[in-house]
């Protein structure tokens, strides 16, 4: 088992008091395995990938801890996750455009990097090249400032950096979303190819763009409001979900192949509910046709089918 998150809880401080954005998460990735994270804005998706690599304030670590390769990660020590950072775990970041020293070559940030894990740039340089190579970047770029470079070039770029010490697990956060969309899919590509060529071993990819997530991903596990709804096979989310929530959020989607003027595309009504004080149960309750009394319970995230995992009362009950 490559990732083991167990009872995992974030809240965030303000003035206002704790915002609840993670709570009470629960769930495993096999070695191998690509895993999309999907939902709303706002939903815990980047909360719970920072939660897994570098929680600092105003983030607080409420409970529960994280597994990886069977050894404990220490999330609450910043200090103590360094050693584990690039090395055992890695990310490439929301606006990982932006990510690069606009002021250092890349060249020469590759060998800061390096040194910083106490590795020799010189002994790496062929690996670094052969990176290159299979992103379809020139090898000049380690002699180009970040500026010289294309979005899709500084995009690769940084996944290139992000992967260099063969992490076991990488975290890709929003990494196609400013991209075109020829662009999106060779990155996508390349996200395998690292998987395949045992780069990583297990991938999490956080993004909003469903069909990316159809393209590449073994697995899909939905969030809503800070809680898990649902995970399972991409082919069994897609096409067979069970809670009311990815129901509601696969419809909301367009189709291929089917014209705007032909269907109508509709929104969940409601809007996700505020975390200061969110409401009890199931928080999705007030935007669900399906609610009835006992929603107002929190509902247990249990296997339904073998690898198929949902939150929600109704279907709880109905296999029972």
């Amino acid at each position: 088992m490559s990732l083991r998150v167990e009872d995992l809880t974030v809240y965030y401080q303000t003035l206002r008091g704790d915002v609840r954005a993670l709570e009470s998460t629960t769930f495993s990735i096999a070695d191998g395995e690509i895993m999309g994270l999907a939902g709303e804005s706002g939903c815990g998706k980047t909360t719970l990938a920072n939660g897994l690599i570098l929680l600092v304030p105003p983030m607080r670590h409420v409970g529960g801890r994280v597994l990886l390769d069977d050894r404990e990660l220490p999330i609450a020590d910043v200090e103590a996750m360094n050693r584990f950072r690039f090395k055992e775990i890695s990310v490439i970041p929301q606006y990982a455009m932006n990510a690069m020293n606009p002021t250092r070559k890349v060249g020469r940030m590759a060998a800061e990097l390096l040194r910083s894990r106490r590795i020799d740039p010189k002994r790496t340089l062929p690996e670094l090249e052969k990176r290159l190579d299979l992103v379809e970047l020139n090898r000049s770029v380690l002699k180009m400032y970040p500026i010289e470079m294309s979005g899709g070039m500084k995009q690769r770029m940084v996944m290139v950096l992000s992967t260099l010490m063969d992490p076991s697990l990488l975290l890709a956060d929003e990494i196609t979303s400013a991209l075109d969309v020829s662009t999106q899919k060779a990155v996508a590509k390349m996200l395998v190819d690292f998987r395949d060529r045992e780069i990583v071993k297990s991938i999490i990819v956080i993004t909003h763009d469903m069909s990316i997530l159809y393209q590449i991903a073994d697995s899909i596990l939905i969030m809503y409001a800070g809680q898990l709804a649902e995970k399972g096979p991409t082919e069994t989310i897609i096409h067979s979900p069970r809670h009311p929530y990815t129901k509601l959020l696969i419809t909301s989607l367009p189709k291929v192949g089917v014209k705007h003027d032909a269907t109508r595309l509709t929104g969940i009504p409601g809007k996700p509910p505020l975390l200061l004080d969110p409401p009890e149960g199931c928080r999705f309750r007030e935007r669900c046709p399906a609610a009835f009394e006992r929603c107002r319970d929190v509902p247990p995230f249990v296997e339904i089918e073998p690898g198929h995992f949902v939150a929600c009362w109704r279907e709880t009950e109905s296999n029972a």
